[in-house]
């Protein structure tokens, strides 16, 4: 075979197989296959320059650094639309009553039809495809003009640099560059680790990455893409309606969010606003409301535009989840692993539908490139399960004089050179930006937070054993290690302050419960250093019983998808301490037991691969527990709905969930038929 042709299959099978992975979260090969193939690729490029094209995943890795970004005139203006700011559903009905009126409809004509989709919290991007391949991507600029930033967008992995099918002679797909929350965490745990700046959060680290000079540096942010919408195009009959363009944008190949929907009048709306605003801290993205667009193209045009704004388009916020408010205190917590974390004490304010009172400033070192002070006033920002951080300070609002005309009262933060609680001495390693108090199971604080998440709800859940009372049980010297809860008696906690003999009772017998746990569960109520939930899951999978983990060595561990080697070096020392060695013999004497299974190469289940989701209250099953079963068999649970999802399983008051599972006509199961599937 010629080099040439060599070059196109090679290109065309790591596209697909990149669409695969990045678009459909389906992976076709594993990594080390992908790798080669994309090294023969590269290597004949390299052999063959004329070879090269703008379309080679090659060519995602960034050029070099740009001077400035040259500005682009759009041929369709890029214009914002309309936002309500009324957050209740008073707000859907005022843009339904808007546009009837503006078509001239009266009571007794049909509802109108309106395609829902979400308002991403990133950055508006135009993507100009001709002959279906990408040849430039914009930003929205003034919306007349933006600027060229196509080296960065390269980037992008979810964006394809050739689309699928038949695409049109020229097509302009506008849509939005966003971090999730998890690839924003992940960046900035890794930026930290290395002692390097942090993004402030995922809209700015998504804005930031793509208007970057160096492509790469934008290489190194993990960024994601999601389509929704067009603008110029050419030699394409166009669909009649926004949710056809939407989905013959996704047989082009390129990524659309699943959480979209076409419905009926005010009430449709109402509902879908509901419905995301439920689901909305399950997303693995910010979003700061919804979108709603007349879906008739033809009505769209009759409508028409008012101040550059489209009259048939409007964005639902929802409540923000960024707030102001005043740091009264600045203290230290001891984590588990004996982490040193700065607390930022706040004046209450209300953000992200709770009140918060205290945020995190991570390290020393983002304390101080923040310069968060007391009485400083903050900004600080809470999205979906993220643990409220403080993002800046308000530098205008510092006060600069006490009561009595004197300078500052408050000077920057600084970390106290033994911990807080023991006593101990507090170290930074040199390759790390997190702090560390030196006592270990000495100090309490670590002794308290490791016995705490031991018994946690999504560890070995034993129900009843709160702060409180792991405080009373350290504070008096009858626990050191999650072994010793195991030894206790009935005398021992009923000699407790306000412990009822029935109390301790029920405590005993939810400790007795506990001893039936599973593998995956009690790896991660070990609580070793940086790996959670997840990661437990993946290594109970692979090596299928607690002695092939322990004599692991870190290649063996680094096999195992998503370990990488600060995970695996973790893992290899935490089972390399004699005293953790003792720690489990002592818990599985106890009694502590999990059913053994088998390595992951040689589980086979029809379950494997397949995506649930749960909803609704099953008779005899608690959620947790169907989420163990399946992923138990190696299937996956969702938190919404969508074309991928294979079943869901359904119990009273299933809700909105159940519908569009019924619409998408996925597999609906109730408590019995899963059961019977499980056993299948």
């Amino acid at each position: 075979m010629d080099a040439a042709r060599r070059v196109a299959d090679l290109r065309r099978e790591i596209e697909q197989h990149n669409h695969a992975y990045y678009v459909l979260d389906a992976p076709t090969i594993p990594d080390v296959e992908y790798d080669k193939l994309f090294r023969e690729l590269q290597a004949l490029e390299l052999a063959h320059p004329q070879l090269i094209g703008a379309d080679s995943p090659t060519q995602r890795v960034g050029g070099k650094p740009l001077p400035e970004f040259a500005p682009v005139r759009h041929v369709v203006p890029m214009l914002s639309i309309r936002t309500e700011t009324d957050t209740e559903p008073t707000g859907a009905r005022a843009f339904d009553a808007r546009v009837r009126r503006e078509l001239g409809l009266t009571d007794a004509d049909p509802v109108i039809d309106y395609a829902a989709e979400l308002k991403f919290d990133g950055l508006a991007i135009n993507l100009r495809y001709e002959k279906g391949i990408l040849v430039q991507a914009a930003t929205r600029g003034d919306g007349e003009t933006g600027e060229d930033v196509t080296q960065n967008i390269r980037t992008v992995r979810r964006i394809p640099l050739r689309l699928l099918g038949n695409p049109p002679e020229v097509l302009e797909v506008r849509g939005e560059v966003f971090m999730s929350r998890p690839d924003f965490e992940r960046y900035n745990e890794k930026q930290r680790t290395l002692g390097r700046t942090t993004l402030v959060n995922p809209r700015n680290g998504a804005a930031g990455s793509i208007r970057q000079l160096d492509p790469a540096m934008a290489a190194e942010r993990p960024l994601s893409f999601y389509a929704y919408g067009l603008g110029e195009t050419r030699d394409w009959s166009v669909p009649e309606t926004h949710s056809g363009v939407l989905d013959a944008l996704a047989g082009f190949g390129l990524p659309v969010c699943e959480h979209r929907a076409v419905v009926q009048g005010a009430d449709g709306l109402i509902a879908f606003h509901a419905g995301i605003r439920e689901a909305r801290d399950g997303l693995p993205f910010d979003i700061d409301g919804v979108v709603y667009k007349v879906n008739s193209l033809a009505l769209q045009q009759r409508l028409g535009f008012v101040t550059r704004e489209p009259r048939w388009a409007v964005a639902h916020k929802y409540p923000a989840e960024e707030a102001l408010t005043t740091v009264e205190a600045i203290e230290v917590q001891v984590g588990r692993t004996g982490a040193i974390t700065p607390v930022a004490r706040l004046a209450p304010v209300f953000v992200g539908g709770v009140t918060v009172t205290n945020a995190t400033l991570h390290n020393e070192a983002e304390a101080r490139r923040k310069d968060v002070r007391v009485g400083d006033t903050v900004i600080v920002r809470r999205a979906g399960d993220v643990i409220p951080e403080v993002v800046s300070v308000v530098i205008d609002r510092r006060p600069t004089k006490d009561l009595f005309g004197g300078e500052s009262l408050h000077a920057a933060f600084e970390l106290p050179k033994a911990c807080p609680v023991c006593g101990s001495a507090v170290e930074r390693p040199e390759d790390e930006a997190i702090a560390r108090c030196t006592g270990g199971l000495f100090c309490p604080a670590q002794r308290k937070q490791a016995l705490l998440h031991f018994a946690g709800r999504r560890a070995l859940d034993v129900e009843g054993l709160g702060d409180k009372l792991v405080e009373q049980l350290v504070d008096n010297a009858i626990v050191k290690t999650p072994a010793d809860l195991y030894k206790l008696g009935l005398l021992a906690m009923v000699n407790l302050e306000r412990m009822a003999e029935k109390s301790a009772a029920n405590i005993l017998v939810a400790i007795e419960k506990s001893k039936a746990t599973t593998l995956a569960r009690f790896i991660f109520a070990l609580g070793i250093r940086n790996v959670g939930e997840a990661t437990a899951k993946d290594l109970a999978r692979h090596f299928g019983n607690l002695e092939a983990l322990m004599n692991a060595d870190i290649g063996r561990l680094q096999q195992v998808p998503d370990v990488g080697p600060v995970v695996a070096a973790s893992i290899a020392r935490f089972f390399a301490e004699p005293h953790n060695i003792e720690v489990i013999e002592q818990l599985r004497a106890a009694g502590v037991n999990w059913p053994e299974g088998e390595p992951l190469a040689t589980v086979s289940s029809p379950m494997a691969g397949k995506t649930f989701v749960l909803t609704g209250t099953l008779p005899t099953l608690t959620r947790d527990e169907a989420k163990d079963m399946i992923e138990a068999l190696g299937g996956k649970v969702a938190g919404s709905v969508s074309k991928k999802t294979d079943y869901v399983v359904a119990g009273a008051e299933a809700g909105s969930k159940l519908d569009k599972a019924q619409a998408l006509g996925v597999s609906i199961l109730d408590e019995t038929q899963f059961r019977e599937l499980i056993k299948g």
